[in-house]
């Protein structure tokens, strides 16, 4: 079995075979739908900012956002956020939480407090204890730039309302199923639950032709 917690595109075939092989839902979904994308982000201050503006839209509202914004003022950041007025910001169709959560971000990168670049090399739950501390970032914020960021292997972000639609559906699963159940299911993929989820967005993508 690949012990590794990380993956790339050295291994991410060789993940999804294998959790073929261990649940014939995601084995059919390959089957159906081809291997998911890898989906991979940079980990820098735009994609953290792009993750927050992705909180409860849809992510082509949130890419409306941030192409806006880049239209705006070029590359994005911590200090020309900053320098932005609320009406600015709006005008780039954040809402007056996301901009507060954007800013929050950007001083806590300008004093220090959060260092991205030792995120890197940061344990699973370092990166969540520090992404949290950040006004605007939970659980869901820090799992996807954990898996789509620092491509970490073993996160499953109970919070994604796609992804757990797609894992109700491939598995037929009732409607008014608890987290703690769907928690339990999705243990079973360990230690790739990442790559499982990926696996189930892409079938989810994919029946709604996104």
């Amino acid at each position: 079995m690949l012990q590794s917690k990380t993956f790339d595109e050295k291994n991410f075939i060789a993940i999804c075979d294998e959790l073929a092989m261990r649940d014939e839902a995601l084995k059919f979904i390959i089957a159906t739908h081809g291997y998911p994308p890898l989906w991979k982000r940079d980990p820098s201050f735009e994609t953290l900012l792009h993750i927050i503006l992705e909180q409860q839209v849809s992510l082509s509202s949130a890419k409306a956002a941030l192409n806006k914004l880049v239209e705006k003022i070029g590359r994005i950041t911590p200090a020309k956020i900053l320098r932005l007025t609320d009406e600015e910001l709006r005008s780039c169709y954040f809402s007056r939480q996301k901009s507060s959560y954007v800013k929050h971000l950007a001083r806590a990168i300008i004093d220090g407090e959060l260092q991205l670049k030792r995120l890197k090399i940061a344990s699973d739950e370092d990166v969540r204890t520090a992404l949290k501390k950040i006004k605007g970032i939970g659980d869901w914020t820090a799992d996807v730039y954990l898996m789509m960021a620092l491509q970490r292997a073993d996160l499953f972000p109970l919070g994604d309302v796609a992804l757990v639609t797609s894992m109700k559906e491939v598995k037929k699963l009732k409607q008014d199923i608890s987290r703690e159940e769907i928690a339990k299911i999705a243990a079973k993929w360990k230690p790739y639950q990442t790559i499982a989820a990926y696996i189930l967005w892409h079938a989810y993508l994919s029946k709604r032709k996104k």
